[in-house]
């Protein structure tokens, strides 16, 4: 599950509604959260049952290597822009330009890891960056870029979980259906 991605997107995806969720108070909030996480245990069950065991095969060193570098270059940036953001009393920017570091890094990740779909949730979550700083841009409150930035991030990350445990199934399913037709 974790191999193919799916567990990933499914938690990564949950973090982000859940940056959306708070731009809600009350009942609302509740229900959203309940959602997502509802969501993310559904991906997360669907993967375990419509992915083989070993989907995604252990890295070799190469790209496990470069997987790290990239993630951690990632991770280096999200951090210097939580402080740059806070030091300029710009909180709110923080998720806009993190979606678009986020949707970045699947870029390389695509190459790593041969996976040139990759490229559709880098464009999606980038557009969701893009569409936060949009709405700050023209005084939109806080609670709007907010739920633009987690909702569509979170949205594209899911929906990526979906198409890859879905073509996982319909592959599983043309196999069986490949074996069944083999004939007597």
């Amino acid at each position: 599950m974790f191999k193919s991605g799916v567990g990933f997107l499914a938690l990564f995806g949950l973090g982000w509604w859940l940056l959306g969720s708070s731009a809600f108070g009350g009942l609302m909030r509740q229900v959203l959260i309940a959602v997502g996480c509802a969501v993310t245990v559904g991906l997360m069950f669907a993967a375990r049952r419509f992915l083989p065991s070993s989907a995604g095969g252990p890295f070799p060193v190469g790209r496990r290597r470069r997987f790290h570098q990239i993630n951690g270059l990632q991770w280096l940036l999200i951090i210097v822009i939580a402080v740059v953001c806070r030091h300029v009393g710009e909180p709110v920017l923080v998720p806009p330009l993190v979606a678009v570091v986020v949707g970045l890094h699947f870029l390389p990740l695509a190459a790593v890891f041969e996976q040139p779909r990759l490229r559709i949730p880098a464009a999606l979550v980038i557009a969701s960056g893009a569409a936060g700083m949009t709405v700050w841009l023209t005084n939109g409150p806080d609670e709007t870029v907010r739920l633009v930035v987690g909702l569509l991030s979170a949205l594209s990350l899911w929906g990526t979980a979906v198409w890859t445990v879905a073509g996982a199934a319909s592959a599983a399913g043309q196999g069986a259906g490949d074996e069944g037709s083999g004939g007597a």
